[in-house]
């Protein structure tokens, strides 16, 4: 059953309870990665395999997402400045014991290419918190594995 979640800001990200953070390397330069991310969000299904629906709502700042595994997210965008950082909040979710989620692309130039930096913020129930924490490892690969997709699929 989906509900609503806080409402949280950027701030958010630097201080959740569950925090988590991932980089990886791209050959693609910021701009491409940018692009891939604010302005072609149908494209996510694409290349991050977790995804299984993903479309702009509204306006374009807020978005839809599904997941594999039956996730579903409103979202609502909280930054976006071309090519540096793309942000946004979970509005709704069906995740039992969520209470509020937030995400961060950050962009800097590395080379030719893009360092990629994704910050993964939430809070929760106690139970959520756990649940949430042991599924870094998963996250993390599906992350850099969404990532090296990005890579390939921008350098086609």
């Amino acid at each position: 059953m989906a509900h609503q979640l806080r409402e949280v800001g950027l701030d958010f990200i630097e201080t959740a309870p569950v925090r988590m953070v991932f980089e990886q390397e791209m050959s693609a330069p910021p701009e491409s990665v940018y692009r891939a991310l604010a302005e072609d969000v149908p494209g996510w299904e694409e290349w991050f395999a977790a995804v299984t629906l993903a479309r702009s709502t509204g306006d374009g700042s807020t978005r839809e997402i599904h997941l594999k595994g039956g996730g579903r997210f409103q979202e609502t965008i909280l930054a976006a400045k071309d090519p540096e950082v793309y942000a946004y909040r979970v509005d709704v979710a069906n995740a039992p014991g969520a209470r509020a989620i937030a995400e961060e692309w950050r962009l800097t130039p590395s080379g030719a290419g893009t360092r990629v930096r994704w910050t993964f913020g939430a809070d929760g129930t106690r139970a959520f918190r756990i649940v949430a924490k042991l599924g870094r490892a998963g996250l993390g690969r599906a992350f850099r594995d969404a990532v090296k997709a990005l890579d390939r699929r921008l350098a086609g």
